[in-house]
């Protein structure tokens, strides 16, 4: 009789938790105030109190952008229409108090008002819904199924997600909250339309004014996706949404496992500007791999709440912007010359940089959060980004491995692997140990050195010494130079400290970021007669400068001294070699 009535409770149980139904009711009933109104509704939970949180970051993004902070007031009825209790537990959670009640109708409204990528936006010409700043979830509750009832402003006739639709208008169906949130939402009147390429369906949403000719995008971001798809040899998804807002100043794209959202000025679509745009879609498109499904460990499932620490950034947006230029070679928008002059460009802007000898590549990846999104005047000389860093050693490492296997494989074949063994068989991230593990396998060498020395350390690596076997001369062209180490711009009329380079003269003379600089030698000064001066200063010239700091003046005594800037020229050895080929190969 126990057994039976343990069997029946059990089932009880389960029965309860697969009925438990999470619903949202989006709405906008005045644009202009720039809030959106929730309806979350919340059936058959069986707890006396509820936990509802909102995040504290969006995936992709790495920094805590404290969402809550457009939330007001957060109110709760029953099925019958009774007010409910709402505590407020953190600064991004509230408790529910629902007693016995079977549904839970929690009303709160979001101001909207930051056109990113990664934020919300409402206003009377459209609405953008970046899921995981507007969606509360209920702790421990994740992996529940839902719906979306978008509920657009009259004037609004259009609505684009990535999320699933269902057989009613402007309903869309998730199956967890990872989903929900992984899908942003157009609301408007924006451009839409459809093209086919690798065997799927891609939609385009085009917010905003632009010089765009959509039978022209049709064609170049089909050529982006054949060829992304290319290196992988096959595409994970049967549908795929581009969300484009063509605004003022473009903020570049954020990725999605389904889907991505893209900022550009809405000039961008003619000459090297929409070449930069199409670069930009081959980014965004080449992490529906490398981020959303080949990843860290750490990046998914996510605790939303707090920050998520990884070492591998650098590989994760590296060398998707190391594949973005390859990517743009092969669909036939770069020459060689010109990929081989923008990585020239990628690796001389890493190692000439004062903070690639500071910051190693592993620590630029994990202090991202504290650092990438916030930087200072002072950023330059203690970091380096993983985006540039990190190309340039996909590129060194795609190097390796052509001439390791003598052209018949590179590192895409190791990209393959990493999506086959760890997306395909284990369908997880990878820890920083397994990462190491699986590349020092595919090249049959250890890489302890190389780790240490170019991702934990902050050594230029031997460039010639890699490239020249797959017929790529790498030169060292570093020049040392009278420098005064301060970088200016013209403020009302003012001139202005913009920077200033460690160990500098300028650092030495006394200098801060935010002087003014009033006076040189006796004379007023603008900012080209100071930067024409110095360029014409020999190394321990004397001169004076009459500087303002805080309304007080004063005169500080400087010169110039020799700046050593490490630079690389690179040329091919021999064109057409046939590894040399291999790597710059078109489609």
């Amino acid at each position: 009789m126990k057994k039976l009535l343990l069997f029946f409770a059990l089932f009880l149980s389960f029965n309860l938790l697969i009925s438990q139904e999470i619903s949202y009711d989006l709405s906008m009933k005045k644009p202009q105030n720039h809030y959106f109104n929730i309806e979350m509704t919340l059936k058959n939970f069986s707890e006396s109190s509820l936990l509802l949180k909102l995040p504290t970051w969006s995936p992709g993004s790495y920094l805590i952008r404290e969402f809550s902070k457009n939330i007001d007031l957060v109110t709760a009825k029953d099925e019958n229409g009774k007010t409910l209790k709402v505590l407020k537990k953190a600064k991004n959670a509230w408790e529910v108090v629902k007693g016995k009640a079977k549904e839970v109708h929690v009303f709160y409204n979001v101001y909207a008002f930051e056109l990113s990528v990664r934020t919300s936006f409402l206003d009377l010409t459209h609405g953008f819904v970046s899921g995981s700043g507007v969606f509360m979830y209920v702790e421990n509750q994740l992996n529940r199924k839902g719906t979306v009832h978008i509920h657009p402003y009259q004037d609004f006739k259009v609505v684009t997600t990535a999320l699933p639709a269902s057989n009613v208008p402007n309903l869309f169906e998730f199956e967890d909250y990872d989903q929900l949130v992984d899908c942003p939402i157009e609301i408007g009147n924006q451009t839409v339309f459809n093209f086919q390429a690798a065997n799927v369906n891609h939609t385009v949403a085009l917010y905003g004014e632009g010089n765009y000719e959509v039978d022209v995008l049709k064609k170049d971001m089909a050529k982006i996706v054949t060829a992304a798809t290319a290196v992988f040899g096959q595409n994970p998804n049967k549908n795929y949404t581009f969300i484009v807002h063509n605004v003022v100043d473009g903020q570049g794209g954020l990725e999605h496992c389904n889907s991505t959202t893209l900022s550009v000025n809405r000039w961008t679509y003619t000459g090297s500007e929409y070449l930069g745009f199409l670069n930009l879609v081959a980014h965004e498109y080449f992490h529906l791999w490398n981020v959303k499904r080949i990843r860290p460990i750490e990046l998914g499932p996510f605790d939303y709440d707090k920050e998520n620490y990884t070492s591998l950034l650098w590989v994760m947006e590296g060398f998707t912007s190391y594949y973005d230029e390859l990517l743009m070679l092969r669909a036939g928008y770069y020459s060689k010359d010109e990929f081989l002059s923008k990585l020239q460009s990628t690796v001389n802007y890493v190692e000439g940089s004062v903070g690639s000898r500071v910051q190693p590549l592993a620590h630029a990846s994990f202090d991202a959060w504290v650092k990438a999104y916030r930087p200072t005047e002072n950023s330059a000389n203690t970091s380096m980004t993983y985006y540039s860093r990190g190309a340039m050693i996909g590129a060194l490492l795609d190097a390796k491995i052509i001439a390791k296997y003598a052209g018949e494989k590179c590192l895409d074949h190791f990209m393959q692997k990493l999506y086959a063994d760890y997306f395909v068989a284990k369908k997880r991230g990878f820890t920083e140990v397994e990462f190491k593990k699986s590349l020092e396998s595919f090249l049959g060498e250890n890489l302890d050195e190389f780790f240490e020395k170019y991702i934990n350390g902050t050594e230029i690596a031997p460039l010639n010494q890699v490239f020249s076997p797959i017929g790529l001369s790498v030169k060292d062209v570093t020049t040392t130079k009278p420098s005064f180490g301060a970088a200016l711009k013209q403020e009302g009329g003012k001139v202005i400290v913009r920077s200033i380079r460690s160990n500098s003269a300028a650092e030495d003379a006394g200098l801060s970021v935010n002087d003014e600089i009033i006076g040189l030698n006796g004379y007023r000064i603008d900012q080209k007669s100071m930067e024409d001066f110095i360029a014409t200063v020999d190394n321990g010239d004397q001169f004076s400068m009459l500087v303002s700091r805080d309304l007080h003046l004063f005169e500080i005594q400087a010169s110039v001294k020799n700046f050593t800037k490490p630079q690389f020229l690179f040329q091919q050895i021999k064109p057409g070699d046939r590894l040399l080929n291999y790597w710059l190969r078109t489609n």
